[in-house]
């Protein structure tokens, strides 16, 4: 069975140095080891994603000498499949619909402060109080019918209850200096958003059904998604979904030691090419051969 990397980036903005050494180094791992290079765009935010960024990726990843298997996966084009996802997640009893909006959310935060610590997921945010569980089966349905937004939340306590311990393999020396066999902690999350009413999907939920879908063998990506991967194995384990090896890089940081943003012009891929650099060039200023 061939090894299978991707490059997964969304239409939001334009590609950057960061990007592009974490598309280089997928597709030269997958070179490496006579593997397939697979692209896929990650546009279910509709609100931010567009065609025309869409487009700036087919032409910056070609310009830097890269090909992939086409069509390359849009998700787009794919939201039943995770509307089922979420549909079997709930039939388990896992899943259960929280009305407050960000704004309540952080009042009901503030006064868990106010009485102490209050918890906050690897990324720095405060955990959801998960009040929304208390809600009798007649006023979620009371507040689905009058219209309400929604975010389906995952019971975190639930699905964990369900699976033993869990582990991923992670190539690459982790930003806390782990490698090996990571022990999984998908609690330290809390009670994590799959989908919205409007959107039937979620980044956590929608990666691991497309690696599932498309045969991904190998995950490259940045230290920045390294905790995230916790949550992946929970879900990977409760939909029944293979489980790939990892391999978590280094950022690119910008001058201020910041992760380099997409509205970073000093960075960006159109930028740089517009100033005369070449794609060797690109490949020296991201450290690789």
């Amino acid at each position: 069975m061939p090894s299978v990397f991707r490059f997964a980036p969304s239409p939001n903005g334009y590609l950057h140095l960061g990007h592009a050494y974490s598309a280089l180094l997928n597709f030269d791992s997958a070179r490496a080891v006579g593997g397939k290079f697979l692209l896929r765009i990650e546009d279910i935010d509709a609100a931010r994603c567009s065609v025309e960024f869409e487009s700036a990726i087919y032409e910056d990843l070609a310009w830097l000498g890269l090909s992939w298997e086409t069509p390359a996966r849009r998700q787009s084009e794919h939201l039943a499949g995770y509307r089922e996802a979420v549909e079997r997640l709930s039939a388990q009893g896992l899943v259960y619909p929280a009305f407050e909006s960000r704004a309540e959310i952080a009042i009901l935060v503030a006064e868990r402060e106010a009485a102490g610590a209050w918890p906050r997921d690897p990324d720095g945010t405060p955990l959801y109080p998960g009040t929304a569980r208390a809600l009798t089966a007649e006023e979620r349905q009371r507040l689905t019918d009058r219209g309400a937004p929604y975010a389906l939340r995952l019971d975190m306590a639930a699905a964990r209850a369900r699976v033993g311990e869990l582990f991923w393999i992670e190539q690459a020396e982790g930003p806390g200096g782990e490698t090996g066999q990571i022990v999984a902690r998908p609690e330290t999350w809390g009670d994590v958003i799959l989908a919205r009413k409007e959107t039937p999907t979620s980044y956590h939920l929608s990666v691991v059904i497309d690696d599932a879908l498309q045969g991904v063998t190998d995950v490259v990506r940045g230290h920045d998604l390294f905790h995230a991967t916790s949550v992946h194995r929970l879900l990977q384990q409760l939909l029944g979904l293979p489980q790939p090896s990892y391999r978590h890089h280094r950022l690119l940081l910008d001058d201020r030691g910041q992760k380099l943003s997409k509205s970073t012009d000093a960075s960006g891929l159109r930028e740089l090419r517009a100033a005369g650099a070449t794609p060797a060039d690109i490949r020296r200023l991201v450290g690789l051969p």
